[in-house]
């Protein structure tokens, strides 16, 4: 769904952080150290050796960490289309309250006005067990009537909203998987080991587009609710410049090992390359 918009900059999809020791993403050196070989390791590991053509030689395959992360999660994200009705109030165009518009039809087109409209919206989400679980953000299926998932590989299934958390918006949804088989399921990170220049991945739905993959970094930490425009939740946000878009909301943040660390949430409707993200963390805590 395309996110609502919030004040005149924010579409639901400051200050500058200082490192400093005891902070969320301040690691030492050695932690740095530790941590880079380890990522560069598990790089080498998914550049396995193939052969080329017919001719026997071989190349190294070209597959990068993105390739790598996205085959990992990809499987599991989901596209939620939503249906629910809404009242129309009866209410026209303003040109229809027009003096000289209604000299001429008169007050019919307002007695027939329709009172109510079906209105359908779009997300994303990700599957996190295999009974069928699976994670959004509350605004896609707000006031939801029909909600319908369907997989990468084209299976599509009724769901049902379980539980939102509206403060943080969260919402889980459970798909009936009598028949269904094997679900994939999302391997889940730890936002808490994000440090800022980190490279992450969105994967999601925007604007109808199924599948999309978009690269970026971890811009910021720990941006207030405040700061990122919506005050009324209570929740600090991940920035990225990875590119979100309506229809991001509620697929994954994904680290470069394929682990979920992050909800794509929100956009700064006025800039570019500014988006939130829900740390995956707190999605544990009420999932």
């Amino acid at each position: 769904a395309a996110p609502a918009a919030r004040g005149p900059h924010l579409v639901l999809v400051g200050t500058a952080n200082v490192k400093a020791p005891g902070s969320p993403w301040f690691r030492s050196r050695e932690e740095k150290g530790k941590e880079q070989g380890d990522g560069a390791a598990r790089q080498r590991q998914s550049r396995a050796i193939v052969p080329a053509a017919p001719g026997g030689a071989v190349r190294p395959s070209s597959s990068s960490f993105v390739t790598s992360a996205v085959q990992a999660v990809g499987p599991a994200v989901v596209r939620i289309d939503t249906e629910r009705t809404v009242s129309s109030s009866g209410t026209l165009d303003p040109l229809f309250e027009d003096p000289m518009f209604k000299k001429f039809f008169g007050d019919d087109l307002q007695k027939h006005a329709p009172k109510e409209r079906l209105e359908r919206g779009q997300g994303s989400g990700f599957i996190i067990s295999r009974d069928g679980l699976l994670v959004t953000n509350a605004h896609v299926v707000a006031d939801a009537e029909k909600v319908t998932v369907t997989l990468t590989d084209g299976r599509s299934y009724t769901g049902v909203v379980k539980g939102t958390d509206e403060l943080l918006d969260l919402a889980v949804v459970k798909i009936d998987t009598r028949g269904a088989g094997d679900l994939p399921v999302a391997p889940l990170g730890v936002s808490n080991n994000l440090s800022v220049g980190d490279w992450v991945i969105a994967v999601g739905n925007p604007v109808g587009l199924d599948n999309t993959v978009t690269l970026g970094i971890v811009s910021s930490l720990n941006r207030s609710a405040a700061e990122v425009g919506i005050p009324e939740k209570r929740l600090n946000f991940i920035q990225t410049d990875a590119a979100i878009n309506p229809g991001n909301s509620g697929g994954p943040l994904v680290n470069e090992f394929g682990e979920v660390v992050g909800i794509n949430t929100a956009i700064r409707a006025n800039a570019e390359g500014i988006g939130f993200a829900i740390p995956i963390d707190r999605a544990k805590d009420i999932t």
